[in-house]
């Protein structure tokens, strides 16, 4: 399937057109190469890397040199899909020098076509920045992961009128900043379709109802590949994690009875080679 990469003037279109944006995860190359053969509009090269793929107990601990690792390879295998990449945890907090500088080096050095961070009112003026510097931001609201713990934990935010007064200025803030779309996670889809009504540039939602522009998911959770936390807004589209099981099982099972190699796997010399070969060994 042959299909043209969006860009940041598409990406503003579809919302225009009532077109929804369609989004997903990928870490590695095999999987951007599946991707990049689907529909799909955008990939995010997500900091939930560091749950899915590293084993981390958070994003927290992810670093650029790992977010910039795993773009490379997505990048490599999708040619003709939106990359955008996180900045992990602490690599724009302490200054708008170092957030310029790590934004950039996803986009050099990782080759992403765009950036995302966390974060209201705090990061407006280096989202700001960021963008002055020529490098599109994506903004992300609601529950931000690398900061759940002042949060209270990976729950859904905005449900009183206060806390979704407050995610709704902030959305503001961010457009005015520069952002060329927001992320919004796990709102009331209230929220989501109010915050997509007053902004002009789209909202891409994960747990924040149908009513934003477009959806975002994580690959594994999608796929059903990742079983040790799945949140009450994650549709599971397969379930190749039995499918896997399973084809291990059948593999060692095989291996055991020697079943596997079968005759259809197996190298073979030509018969005057192989006695050429056993008449050295005998003399």
């Amino acid at each position: 399937m042959s299909k043209v990469k969006l860009t940041l003037r598409g990406l503003q279109d579809l919302k225009i057109q009532g077109r929804k944006i369609k989004m997903i995860t990928a870490y590695d190359y095999p999987t951007a190469l599946l991707v990049d053969s689907s529909p799909m509009d955008m990939i995010l090269v997500g900091d939930s890397l560091g749950m899915v793929v590293l084993g981390y107990e958070s994003t927290v601990p992810v670093t650029m040199d790992e977010m910039i690792h795993h773009t490379k390879a997505v990048v490599r295998g999708a040619r003709n899909t939106f990359v955008v990449a996180d900045l992990p945890f602490m690599s724009y907090q302490a200054s708008k020098e170092e957030a310029i500088r790590n934004a950039g080096r996803l986009i050099k050095e990782g080759g992403a076509d765009a950036v995302k961070l966390e974060g209201g009112a705090a990061v407006a003026n280096t989202i700001g920045a960021i963008v002055a510097a020529g490098i599109p931001v994506m903004g992300h609201l609601g529950l931000t992961p690398q900061t759940a713990t002042a949060l209270g934990g990976l729950k859904a935010q905005g449900r009183d009128a206060a806390a979704a007064k407050a995610i709704l200025a902030d959305a503001k803030l961010l457009e005015e900043a520069g952002a060329f779309s927001l992320v919004l996670e796990a709102i009331p889809a209230q929220l989501g379709e109010l915050i997509t009504r007053e902004l002009s540039i789209p909202t891409i939602g994960i747990g924040a109802g149908p009513y934003c522009d477009g959806q975002v998911l994580v690959l594994h959770d999608a796929l059903g590949l990742f079983q040790r936390f799945v949140p009450k807004f994650v549709k599971r589209y397969a379930g190749l994690s039995e499918i896997i099981a399973e084809a291990l099982d059948t593999y060692c099972g095989e291996v055991e009875r020697s079943e596997f190699p079968g005759a259809e796997h197996c190298y073979n010399m030509k018969a005057d080679e192989f006695a050429k070969l056993m008449e050295e060994q005998l003399t």
